[in-house]
């Protein structure tokens, strides 16, 4: 089995253990750090394990190996394709263009900024500690944060590119395929292999990582479930 399959109970279970809440087979992410959650496998022991973390009326988001098949005490909220991607180049990222404007690697003092700017995007999940995750970087302009991107789970000699967004107002410009260069430039000289996820409809981002050397290894699924 690789790292990658059920990536988030790997992730859970071994490099980021330290943000990890557990309850028999299942794990999730601190709820300040990630809305993200999984189980050994998705049996009736799995989805039970899964409520003793869970409270009612609250949300996780699970990624499964098929899509979502009803469950009695959950609801779906949203499901969709979530091709998972790795970075299959030869390492000669090239970084794009340039417009004078400076990358800066983000934290805790840039929270408010990266909160709002995945509010309008919605790249993912991102909730206050999500930036100790890794490392993300951003693009200020004119003291306004308008594109970033980071690192989320990491499993043994894997780390994921997240969090990708650039404001509308800016976009064009060149920032994502920047920030994620440089993401991933720090990713390859840990000599890990950068991932990441992207939803099923989303042709263009597909293209435009499969232009920076990424590849599909596996659909998954991503489940977005309520506790009735």
């Amino acid at each position: 089995m690789s790292a990658l399959d059920n990536v988030i109970f790997h992730a859970l279970s071994t490099r980021q253990a330290e943000f990890a809440v557990a309850c028999d087979e299942a794990r999730r992410f601190m709820p300040e750090v990630s809305s993200l959650g999984a189980f050994l496998e998705p049996s009736a022991r799995g989805y039970e394990s899964l409520r003793g973390l869970v409270a009612a009326g609250e949300t996780i988001g699970l990624s499964l190996a098929e899509p979502y098949r009803e469950r009695p005490g959950w609801s779906l909220v949203v499901g969709c394709a979530m091709p998972q991607m790795v970075y299959a180049g030869d390492g000669g990222l090239m970084p794009g263009r340039a417009d004078g404007s400076e990358m800066a690697e983000l934290g805790p003092a840039d929270v408010p900024a990266m909160m709002e700017l995945t509010a309008l995007t919605k790249p993912g999940p991102f909730h206050p500690r999500t930036h100790e995750l890794g490392t993300y970087l951003g693009i200020y302009v004119d003291g306004r944060l308008v594109a970033m991107a980071g690192e989320r789970m990491k499993v043994p000699g894997y780390t994921e590119v997240s969090a990708v967004c650039t404001h509308p107002e800016y976009a064009g410009r060149g920032y994502a395929r920047r920030l994620m260069t440089e993401v991933m430039r720090g990713i390859l000289e840990r000599g890990e292999t950068p991932f990441l996820h992207v939803r099923g409809e989303n042709v263009r981002a597909i293209e435009f990582y499969e232009r920076l050397g990424f590849r599909e290894r596996v659909v998954s699924w991503l489940a977005v479930l309520r506790r009735d």
